[in-house]
C-alpha cells in the first residue's frame, strides 16, 4: 500500500496561513477589528498623501501665477517710461540747433522721465544702496579698483561707477565701487 503523506492539517483542511488565527481556523475579534483599523488608517494615509500633494501643486502654480501677473504689471510701468523717452529722443528740439532754451528743455524733460523711473521702483520696494563714505561689504559691494588715498581710511567707499539695488531685505544688484587702500 502506498504512504499518501500530506503536509498540513488532518482531513484535508487547508493549512493556516495568517499566524493570528486559532488551530480550529477561527479568527479572534480583535484580530479583525485591528486588520479594519489597519486598513482604514492606511486608506486614511493615502487620502491625506493625496490632498497633500494636490495642496503643494496648488500653492507652486498660484505662486507662478503671481510672479508671473508681477513681472507683466512692472513690464507695463517701464512701458509707459519707455514711450517718454522715445518721446523726447524724437523731440522738435532734438532736431533743432542747438540754443541754451532747447538744451535746457531737452535735460529738464530726461530728468523728469528719470524721476518717474525712480518712483516707480521706490513703489515696487527697490531702494538704492548708499555706497559712498560706506564701509566695504561684500555682501552689497563689488570692489572693482583699489586706490590708495590719504584721506580716506583703509576699506572705505571711495568712487561708486555703478548703483547698486535692495528689494526689501534682499540684493537685487551690488554696487560696484573703488575702496580706499592704506
Amino acid at each position: 500500500m502506498a504512504d499518501n503523506h500530506v503536509d498540513g492539517p488532518a482531513n484535508g483542511a487547508p493549512a493556516a496561513t495568517d499566524p493570528l488565527e486559532t488551530p480550529e481556523g477561527a479568527v479572534p475579534p480583535e484580530t479583525v477589528e485591528l486588520k479594519q483599523e489597519r486598513d482604514d488608517l492606511y486608506d486614511r494615509l493615502l487620502r491625506k498623501t493625496a490632498e497633500f500633494d494636490n495642496y503643494r501643486k496648488r500653492v507652486d502654480r498660484e505662486r507662478r501665477e503671481q510672479a508671473d501677473q508681477a513681472t507683466t504689471d512692472l513690464l507695463l510701468d517701464l512701458l509707459l517710461i519707455l514711450d517718454d523717452f522715445e518721446l523726447a529722443l524724437g523731440a522738435d528740439a532734438a532736431r533743432l540747433p542747438s540754443t541754451k532754451n532747447t538744451d535746457v528743455a531737452y535735460r529738464k524733460g530726461v530728468e523728469l522721465i528719470h524721476a518717474k523711473l525712480q518712483d516707480l521702483l521706490r513703489k515696487r520696494g527697490v531702494k538704492p544702496i548708499e555706497a559712498l563714505g560706506a564701509d566695504f561689504d561684500p555682501n552689497v559691494h563689488q570692489a572693482v579698483s583699489h586706490e590708495t588715498s590719504p584721506e580716506h581710511r583703509e576699506g572705505e567707499v571711495i568712487g561708486e561707477m555703478r548703483r547698486g539695488y535692495m528689494i526689501g531685505d534682499r540684493l537685487l544688484r551690488p554696487a560696484m565701487v573703488k575702496v580706499a587702500k592704506a
